[in-house]
């Protein structure tokens, strides 16, 4: 091509489309609502040195905690759409829809979903000291004595409170929710026998499973976890409905050009199911995913509607 057709054609493209097609420029930021040490945290610090690899930039981790992920989630929403401010986060993004009245942030109209980038089950679980050695027996324990037993979780209207919540409408029972501040405080009081059950990320409990301290009844993911093979799933403990995964996903803001959401999402792709990155993620009991950002869109609209219901069958509110 001869030199003055190139310089044309490059006055005709917008300097938009040009960033896009060179994206990225600069260091990313991997923007995380939580503190550090959790399993959003541990996602975003597996996730952004690879694709610091695959794209040549460096992907930095910034830890936002607070307000229920909304000061990360409001930060996110309104950074300028270039693909240099994104959001790692978790079930909260959808749960905030119904859970606040009030949010500066709309979940469909202000993020734009780039891909699931893994996803972890929830274990029920019981004290080791609880005379209960399955969920069929703790279903039962609670339906003899109606409102006696209770469940911790590491706040209102999280995953975890929610998840207690699906068991009670899926089996009839009832029981007292014991909310904590955070899911560290919440396992102390099941491990010390506080609450009579419990549900949790497989990532947090594994070792106080492994040294007899707790009991893991079921889990809430369709087949059983390679890590904890004897731990029966809710479907074949006799429980149908309570599929409740944590899953680990990356957004950008909504007007983000197109080129850049698939440039990223094709490396959280690429990352997922890099072999080194699968064992790993199946060490912390999460299975990689990587899915498309259309794919990922339409699992936001089911995931938002799934939440609003039990969020209104909870009661629970943030504000």
């Amino acid at each position: 091509m001869r030199p003055w057709l190139a310089a044309a054609l490059i006055l005709i493209v917008p300097a938009g489309s040009l960033q896009a097609q060179q994206y990225p420029l600069r260091p990313v930021r991997l923007v995380v609502g939580f503190p550090p040490g959790g399993g959003v945290d541990i996602n975003a610090r597996l996730l952004a040195p690879r694709l610091s690899e695959i794209l040549g930039q460096q992907f930095v981790v910034d830890n936002k905690p607070g307000a229920g992920t909304n000061i990360a989630n409001e930060f996110v929403a309104k950074a300028a759409p270039d693909g240099y401010t994104l959001l790692l986060t978790s079930p909260a993004l959808a749960i905030n829809m119904s859970l606040y009245s009030r949010l500066p942030f709309d979940t469909l109209r202000d993020f734009a979903p780039v891909s699931m980038f893994s996803e972890s089950p929830n274990l029920l679980l019981v004290p080791a000291a609880l005379p209960v050695a399955s969920a069929r027996e703790l279903v039962a324990r609670a339906k003899s004595m109606p409102g006696k037993l209770n469940f911790s979780s590491a706040g209102p209207g999280t995953s975890q409170h929610l998840a207690g919540v699906l068991l009670m409408m899926r089996t009839g029972i009832s029981a007292v929710h014991i909310p904590y501040k955070g899911s560290a405080p919440s396992l102390t009081a099941l491990i010390a026998g506080e609450v009579d059950f419990s549900f949790a990320n497989v990532t947090a409990v594994q070792g106080y499973i492994k040294s007899g301290r707790l009991r893991a009844l079921a889990i809430t993911s369709p087949k059983r976890d390679a890590q904890l093979p004897e731990v029966p799933t809710m479907k074949e403990a006799g429980i149908d409905g309570v599929e409740v995964s944590v899953w680990f996903g990356v957004f950008a803001p909504a007007a983000t050009p197109k080129e850049i959401v698939q440039t990223l999402a094709g490396a959280i792709q690429r990352a997922a199911h890099d072999g080194d990155m699968r064992r790993r993620l199946h060490e912390q009991g999460a299975e990689p995913v990587g899915s498309t950002p259309e794919q990922f869109a339409a699992f936001m609209r089911a995931e938002i509607a799934r939440w609003a219901e039990v969020v209104k069958v909870s009661g629970a509110r943030a504000d």
